[in-house]
């Protein structure tokens, strides 16, 4: 009999929003696999619970190396518990790797629901969540960064990204440049914690806002993109759309027949918009 990979969220500030599952599973694992075993510490003494099984560090630096030895832990029959310093694992954090390798092996994955900074910046940013895409974070790099944001320009879905305090300022900047200064936004600061906050406003109000400083675990709602319906689309946007899907690596035959479909015209118009800016004096 093979074990089970046990993947547990954890409170992303009040510790009271951990669920009881999770002192039941870190009381009783084989194997706590912890992103930081100093906060799990804390976590434990804070649900006043003592761990009976093996505590592992699992992070960025020692995923790779780690993972093959809690694969075994798993085909031995244990049951090996996840958890990182805030929220779900896998989600912008360690757990990935573990998931596809337990997967592989035929070994049973479950999980214990728990608190999402994600879920809560969504539902507390006052933008429409019927429809959400999750980004996380975006390149530190400027260049690299505002290309990602062209990526998901005309994107309809709102957008959630996470981002460090010190370069928020930066990205909302980025971000109102490349959306326009006017699209809608919430920048959700140490949620579930004693100084939480979220301000709400347009993209270069947010910018500005930033700019004084802001500290924090911080989670940014963004609006999606209007419907500009197929008539306002130009051949100048047709041609724009396609070479940001050509800077992101799709291939143009691709990236032609995806803008079509999000313009709702054929091909051909396109193809056509296409190999006429090709052609243009310059």
């Amino acid at each position: 009999m093979t074990g089970t990979l046990v993947l547990a969220g954890t409170p992303i500030g009040d510790i009271a929003d951990a669920p009881p599952r999770l002192a039941e599973e870190l009381a009783g694992a084989d194997v706590v696999a912890a992103e930081d075993t100093r906060r799990l510490r804390r976590l434990t003494q804070g649900l006043g619970v003592t761990p009976k099984g093996r505590i592992v560090s699992y992070f960025e630096g020692n995923e790779a190396a780690r993972t093959p030895e809690l694969v075994d832990e798993l085909l031995g029959g244990a049951r090996v518990l996840l958890v990182t310093d805030a929220g779900m694992p896998s989600v912008s954090d360690p757990g990935y790797r573990l998931v596809a390798a337990a997967v592989e092996k035929d070994v049973r994955v479950t999980a214990v629901p728990g608190p999402s900074a994600v879920l809560t910046a969504l539902a507390l940013s006052g933008l429409p969540v019927d429809r959400f895409c999750f980004e996380g974070f975006l390149p530190r790099k400027g260049g690299e960064r505002l290309s990602r944001l062209r990526e998901v320009a005309d994107e309809r879905r709102t957008l959630v990204y996470f981002e460090a305090p010190h370069r928020l300022d930066d990205t909302l900047a980025a971000m109102a440049e490349v959306f326009g200064a006017e699209r809608r936004a919430a920048v959700c600061r140490e949620l579930t914690k004693t100084y939480e906050e979220v301000k709400r406003g347009s993209l270069g109000f947010l910018a500005e806002w930033a700019a004084e400083g802001v500290r924090g675990e911080i989670t940014v709602v963004v609006e999606g993109a209007p419907d500009k319906g197929a008539e306002e689309v130009d051949d100048a946007e047709l041609v724009r759309r396609v070479r940001v899907r050509e800077e992101a690596g799709e291939r143009r035959k691709e990236a032609i027949a995806a803008v079509a479909v999000e313009a709702g015209v054929p091909k051909r118009v396109v193809f056509d918009a296409v190999v006429a800016a090709k052609n243009a004096p310059s």
